[in-house]
Parts: structure tokens; C-alpha cells; sequence
């Protein structure tokens, strides 16, 4: 009998807050340890929690974008667990009474949606963290992240393999780097993601034992991890063996997870309502006030970039995947309104740098106009398009408008026919040889041709004429 796989997600997303949850300490990553620290942050005896309004309206944005239903009335609880990131000896988290319950969102499954449900989504703080040192058996321990806000958004064991976790985990970052309430930075810790695995027979409505999988800092690795579980799994049962319900952590650098320590549930935790901290009430005119200022999310855009600017599925997706990566395109088009080119250079030439050299929009100095303006030139026949990656690559490198590097490189293209046509003459000449076999049939020799006529204009030459001109010598 087949297997079939059951997977959950944890995601804990970290807010963007100027200031932690329940005190004034900056939130702001990468600052020197333990100078974004308080009493309150600390634990300190005595000290007070207050929470943080903006933590609320940005976990209220979310539970709508992912059609929950907001609690009226939710409160805190204490996690009780000891580690020596926690100053406390618990946690501030939410657990009978979250914010959110019972949503969902849809993932496109090879042209088919599919509806994961969401369990819920709570407020939480973050811990501290820990930093091993590598040469002696010691610890050190960062306090800048505690108390940094977070929401943990609990999905429906609705993922039956690695590759729609993967969609799905990619879906839920869009929707929050869509609403600005989180950065989406998986490497920086900013969006991170615990796997439950468990596996059952083919037909079965029974859940099996699970594991659960941590250390998962990208895409690639969540997908890496839940296989790697998935077969795991089913090479103990296959040998009448027994499932642990264990936390693994994930080893990427060996491909493979060990175990971490037994899984908790939710009484190991003690939870009891936090008494520092009154019951939340949130009412109608609260949500209709951060309802206002939804923006459009990701898959209501992709439809509208379908309908408005007549582009294909796979453009539209790509185009909308990235919030910025929208902007811009549509910037782009207030310039110059050609959405397929504009499309066609933003997922050719503008994406290849991105990925090359792991750069994001804000990490280059060209604006929507400048690209606009470049693709411009290449429409007017002012340059090749060969020329305009040229002249964009200057633009990434310097800043500078592609108008001004084309004086300066006296890039313009040449279009003046009689000029062609003698360098045509002279090529054609010069290689009688291949004439001759392009005449016998040889036609793909057109290509060396017309490459030879672009050299010798350093590729000014306007590819359309010298076609045109080759074809009628020839």
C-alpha cells in the first residue's frame, strides 16, 4: 500500500514595527548586541508590559488578506518554558483566545487552486538569540530580538507534498511583503517556517505520528527537508518500524535532519492568561479603519494585469510575484505604455542583474522613467536593442539617464541606408566564398552576414535594414 504525505507550516513572520510589543526599544535588525535592550525587554522585576497598537492593525491586515475571522475579544498568555534566550522564563504569546481563526488562501497548483486552510494567526514576541562560539564551548546570547513583535500564522495539515508547501510558503511571503508588514527575509530570520510531516496510508482519514522540522531558512531548504522527511518516514514504516513525535533539526550543509529534542504539546507550556495584560477588544470600527488601507494583493493584480494590459498568465506572474517589481512595471508604462516590451526587458535584462549579483530594485539607482525612456530610444530606432542592454548596464553601473550615456558613447544607431549598403558590398565581397554557399542553399548563413556588418559598426547598425539590404543582394 502507497503512502500519502500530511504537512502543516508554522510561519512566524516579524513584523515591521519601528519598536517592539510591548515596549519603545527600536526593532531595527543588524545593531550591535544588547544595546536594543530595556528593563522591560529583560524581564526586569517590576516592570510593566504595554502593548504596541501598530503590532495589532498589521496583524489585523493579515488575518483579512487571509479571510479569518477576527476574535472580538482575544487575550495573552504566558508560555512557560526555560532557555536562555528568554530573560522572562516564558514568553508573551497568545493561545486559547488568538486574534484570527478559521481562514484560508488560495496556491495555484499547476493551473489549479487549491484551498489551504489557516488555523490561526496569533501575536507573539520574539525571543533573544543565541551565537555559539566556534572555537570554545560557549555561548553568547544577543537580547536585541527580544521582545521584537511577531505573528505565527498556523496552516491546516491541507500540503501533501514538498513542491505546494513550497508554493504555499511563497504565496503567504507575497501576501505579507504585499501589505509592508513584514520584510519577507527568510536568511535574516524575518520570515521563518517550521514544517510538521507526518505520512498515512492511501486513503486513510487518520493522521500519523509527526515530526516537526526547524532550521528551514529558504525555500529551497523547506522543500530539501520535507522530502528528505517524507522518505524518512516511509522507510521506517515500510519496515514495521515506529514514528517519534520529535523536533529535527535540518542539516542543509549534509542534506539530511537528526533529532533535536522531544515535541512539546501545549500543556508542557503551562499557558495561563497573562495577568500584566487585560483582555484585547477589538470592534467593528477598528477593523473597517485597517480594511481601508488594504492594498491590492498579488493575485488581484495579476488578474487586473491580464485584463488591463493584455499579458500572458506566465508574465503576469512573474511581474506580480514581487510588489516593487509591479510598481515599477507600471511606472514604466506612464513613460512608455508598451506592456509587452516593458514586460519583456523587466523579466529579461532588469531581472537577470537582480539575480546575478542577488541585488534587489532599491539596491540599483534606475528609475521607472529612465527604463521607460531607454526602451523609448529603442522603439524610435534611436538604438539597437543590442545597444539599449549596453547602455542599461551603464545605467545599473553609474546612475546616469540612458540619453546621456548615448551622446557620451556616441551610441546612435545607423540607419542611413546608402551607408549600409556599402559595408554590405564590401562584406559580400570580401567573402565570395560564403556568397556561394548561401546561394547553393546554405541560408543560415545569413546570420554570419548580418554579424559581420554589426561588427564592423560596433552593433549601431540597425538590424532591420541590414537585413533587409542583405536579403535583396543576396
Amino acid at each position: 500500500m502507497g503512502f500519502e504525505s500530511v504537512i502543516g507550516l508554522e510561519i512566524h513572520a516579524q513584523l515591521k514595527t519601528k519598536t517592539k510589543i510591548f515596549c519603545n526599544c527600536s526593532a531595527m535588525f543588524g545593531a550591535e548586541s544588547n544595546t536594543h535592550t530595556c528593563p522591560v525587554c529583560l524581564g526586569m522585576p517590576g516592570t510593566l508590559p504595554v502593548l504596541n497598537r501598530k503590532v495589532v492593525d498589521f496583524a489585523i491586515k493579515m488575518a483579512l488578506a487571509t479571510n479569518c475571522n477576527i476574535r472580538e475579544v482575544n487575550r495573552f498568555a504566558r508560555k512557560n518554558y526555560f532557555y536562555p534566550d528568554l530573560p522572562k522564563g516564558y514568553q508573551i504569546s497568545q493561545f486559547e483566545l488568538p486574534i484570527a481563526e478559521h481562514g484560508y488562501v488560495l496556491i495555484d497548483i499547476n493551473g489549479i487552486k487549491k484551498k489551504i486552510g489557516l488555523t490561526r494567526i496569533h501575536m507573539e514576541e520574539d525571543a533573544g538569540k543565541l551565537i555559539h562560539d566556534q572555537f570554545r564551548p560557549v555561548s553568547c546570547v544577543d537580547f536585541n530580538r527580544t521582545g521584537v513583535p511577531l505573528i505565527e500564522i498556523v496552516s491546516e495539515p491541507d500540503l501533501r507534498s514538498a513542491e505546494e508547501a513550497g508554493i504555499y510558503l511563497r504565496q503567504l511571503r507575497s501576501v505579507v511583503r504585499y501589505l509592508d508588514i513584514c520584510d519577507g527575509n527568510l536568511e535574516e530570520g524575518s520570515f521563518r517556517c517550521d514544517a510538521n510531516v507526518s505520512i498515512r496510508s492511501e486513503g486513510s482519514k487518520k493522521l500519523g505520528t509527526r515530526t516537526e522540522l526547524k532550521n528551514l531558512n529558504s525555500f529551497k531548504h523547506v522543500e530539501k527537508a520535507i522530502e528528505y522527511e517524507i522518505r524518512r518516514q516511509e522507510s521506517i514504516l515500510a519496515e514495521c518500524g515506529t514514528i517519534i513525535q520529535e523536533t529535527r533539526l535540518w542539516d542543509h550543509a549534509n542534506g539530511r535532519s537528526a533529532p533535536m529534542r522531544g515535541k512539546e504539546d501545549a500543556h508542557d507550556y503551562r499557558y495561563f492568561p497573562d495577568p500584566d495584560l487585560l483582555p484585547l477588544v477589538i470592534d467593528d470600527k477598528w477593523i473597517q479603519s485597517v480594511k481601508e488601507t488594504l492594498p491590492e494583493l498579488s493575485d488581484d493584480k495579476k488578474a487586473r494585469f491580464i485584463d488591463q494590459y493584455a499579458l500572458s498568465l506566465y508574465d503576469a506572474d512573474v511581474l506580480t510575484a514581487d510588489k516593487n517589481i509591479a510598481e515599477f512595471f507600471e511606472n514604466c508604462l506612464k513613460i512608455f505604455p508598451k506592456p509587452k516590451l516593458v514586460s519583456n526587458w523587466i523579466m529579461g535584462p532588469l531581472m537577470e542583474i537582480l539575480n546575478s549579483e542577488k541585488r534587489t530594485l532599491s539596491d540599483i539607482s534606475v528609475s521607472p522613467g529612465d527604463f521607460g525612456r531607454l526602451l523609448k530610444f529603442i522603439d524610435q530606432d534611436i538604438i539597437s536593442a543590442g545597444i539599449a542592454k549596453t547602455v542599461f548596464l551603464e545605467m545599473v553601473k553609474t546612475g546616469d539617464a540612458p540619453g546621456d550615456i548615448i551622446d557620451k558613447k556616441g551610441l546612435v544607431q545607423v540607419t542611413d541606408e546608402s551607408e549600409i549598403e556599402g559595408l554590405v558590398n564590401e562584406i559580400l565581397n570580401n567573402n565570395k566564398k560564403e556568397v556561394e554557399a548561401y546561394k547553393a542553399g546554405k541560408t543560415k548563413l545569413m546570420g554570419f552576414f548580418v554579424g559581420q556588418v554589426m561588427k564592423a559598426t560596433s552593433g549601431k547598425a540597425n538590424p532591420k535594414i541590414v537585413n533587409q539590404i542583405l536579403k535583396k543582394k543576396l
